[in-house]
């Protein structure tokens, strides 16, 4: 979030770069601490900000020794090589963001350069440094360490900051000219103070964002495990009831009196689909959360390279070290540049997709995507033509059982502008299976949706669903698609009934409807106003089929549809997604149905 000076805090930083002290900033997550710097610090001439942020060092990022031919000579000398950053050229002010959140050896560097200005053998300010910084919020729930040392804190002089201190409001004011923002903050402003902390500036920033793109308010509150609530804590300590839905409608209201088109729908229809979009269009960084198996990851791929042309820039978290991303080497100049992957180089359009965002191999590469998902870029360099960032990750439990998944600290799961919780009816794979295997596919989604009750189509994944459709005729028993539980037992869901459709049982389908057309319709004039037998399994065929098979037998559809009673034909158009609520109104208008 760019903005400009907050009084307290840009008159810290003008008073530390005169008197030559170290600073140490405090503050919550989301205020604007580290963009007031970059702001402030922008306006002085011929200075520059060298941003490090410590949660993303490792420990030769900073410092190395490495060989090197001494002049005259030539001899083969070792030399302590210092970060490229720390040698800009010019007079720099450096900001170690996130300080509390570096390992316990980057702390030791870094109490040298706070202490002394130095690193190693290298003296920062010869090489022109005119003021070090430290920030981050001091809550150990969010940090890696506290700073005790009395030789060290006697080195510094320290503020604490809250979003007093910062010109947030003007920064979003600006971000979303021409909406009227005074309502949204007075909102805030009427908040307990506990409830301000959790609903930050930056959170707050998100929520605005999700409302005027059309998606639920609730969206721009982070997932840290589940869904952040805006609750303050009783005399006991435990936090009270949840008062997010009473706020986020309360912004809804005041953005809607400011002229914002903000509906706060409760449901979107195909959501991933949709948020990914935004995504791209609006340069968002975003955090899917659903069960496993439900189809995330294909459907994310999908429309990305619908829309850009070109597949996304994968990383698997479990997979993917730090050096898959960057890795510090010595250069000709006696320096250490970071060299950053190939495939984020060159300034074409390109999305990120983090999956399995909640299962990093080890903390150093998830270290690094808090400040790519932050900053949009990697070890101080910009990521060119980066769209957008799409993280995926599962629940800590589903199906009553915990998933090996990590925590998300709220300054993590903040940096994302929406966060949204999905099931597995969200994803609309449906049309893919069926696009893939035809008819083998319409007959095990028909099993899926009607013989089956809800937790066994929770068990059966569409990853399983495809598994069996693969498995049919292959002479293994379909059991072996299932989810293995251990010790002998699969997912608890018998299959007999659809071992029963596969072997060719009878079953009324769009294709059984439209080949005996004339006799259906027939049923359907006879049956009473309240409805039949007939009434019912028509409805049930048209509310379960596939867009891409209401089209195939749209005149099927045309000729039945009619015939159905008013409250049934209703539901076709209610909590729909786009295409078929299209399909239906021009069945509807168009007076054939």
């Amino acid at each position: 979030m760019s903005m400009p000076d907050g009084p307290r805090l840009a008159h810290f930083i003008d008073t530390m770069i005169d008197l030559g002290l170290t600073g140490q900033v405090f503050g919550d997550h989301g205020i604007g601490k580290t963009s007031t710097f970059f702001h402030h610090v922008r306006k002085r001439e011929g200075v520059r900000l060298v941003y490090v942020p410590a949660a993303n060092l490792t420990p030769d990022d900073l410092l190395v020794n490495a060989p090197v031919r001494r002049g005259g000579d030539g001899e083969l000398v070792l030399r302590q090589l210092i970060m490229r950053q720390l040698k800009p050229g010019k007079p720099f002010v450096l900001l170690i963001d996130d300080s509390l959140q570096a390992g316990a050896t980057i702390q030791s560097q870094l109490m040298q350069i706070a202490c002394d200005w130095t690193l190693g053998e290298h003296d920062l300010r010869e090489l022109g440094c005119i003021g070090v910084f430290l920030t981050d919020n001091e809550s150990p729930d969010e940090t890696a360490a506290r700073r005790t040392d009395l030789a060290v804190l006697d080195r510094m002089a320290t503020l604490r900051v809250d979003a007093a201190d910062t010109a947030w409001r003007a920064a979003l004011s600006r971000k979303f000219r021409g909406v009227d923002l005074t309502g949204v903050f007075r909102v805030w402003a009427s908040l307990p103070p506990d409830v301000r902390r959790l609903l930050s500036p930056r959170t707050l920033e998100h929520v605005v964002d999700c409302g005027l793109a059309g998606f639920p308010l609730a969206w721009g509150l982070p997932l840290v495990d589940a869904r952040l609530a805006l609750a303050t804590a009783g005399p006991d300590g435990r936090p009270g009831d949840d008062q997010a839905p009473e706020i986020l409608d309360r912004i809804a209201d005041e953005l809607g009196r400011a002229g914002a088109d903000v509906p706060n729908p409760g449901h979107v229809p195909d959501a991933v689909r949709r948020v990914v979009r935004a995504a791209l269009d609006q340069r968002w960084a975003v955090l899917v959360q659903g069960p496993p198996g439900c189809g995330k990851t294909q459907v994310v791929k999908e429309v990305v390279r619908g829309e850009l042309g070109i597949d996304p820039l994968y990383f698997s978290l479990p997979v993917t070290n730090v050096e898959d991303l960057c890795a510090p080497v010595p250069t000709l100049d006696g320096t250490l540049d970071n060299l950053l992957a190939a495939p984020f180089l060159g300034e074409d359009d390109k999305a990120i997709v983090w999956d399995e965002y909640n299962r990093p191999k080890d903390k150093a590469a998830f270290a690094r995507l808090m400040e790519i998902t932050q900053e949009w870029s990697l070890a101080g360099r910009r990521i060119e033509g980066l769209r957008a960032q799409i993280a995926l990750q599962n629940p800590p439990y589903h199906l009553g059982r915990k998933l090996l998944v990590s925590r998300n600290s709220i300054a993590q799961a903040s940096r994302f502008t929406a966060s949204l919780e999905i099931d597995p009816e969200d994803i609309p794979a449906n049309e893919w299976l069926i696009a893939q295997y035809g008819a083998t596919a319409e007959i095990v989604l028909e099993w899926w949706k009607n013989d089956i009750d809800e937790e066994g189509r929770q068990w059966m994944t569409k990853r399983t669903l495809e598994r069996l459709i693969r498995l049919h005729g292959r002479d293994l028993p379909l059991d072996v698609a299932k989810i293995y539980l251990g010790d002998g037992d699969y997912a608890p869901v018998p299959l007999t009934d659809l071992e029963t459709r596969l072997a060719s049982r009878p079953v009324t389908g769009l294709r059984e409807l439209s080949a005996d057309l004339d006799a259906w319709t027939g049923r359907l004039r006879a049956a009473p106003a309240e409805g039949s037998d007939a009434t019912d399994t028509v409805h049930r065929v048209l509310a379960n089929a596939e867009l891409s098979q209401l089209k195939a037998h749209a005149e099927t559809v045309a000729a039945l549809a009619p015939l159905l009673p008013p409250k049934l034909k209703a539901t076709y158009l209610i909590g729909t997604d786009a295409g078929r609520q299209r399909f239906w109104k021009d069945v509807f208008v168009s007076g054939r149905g």
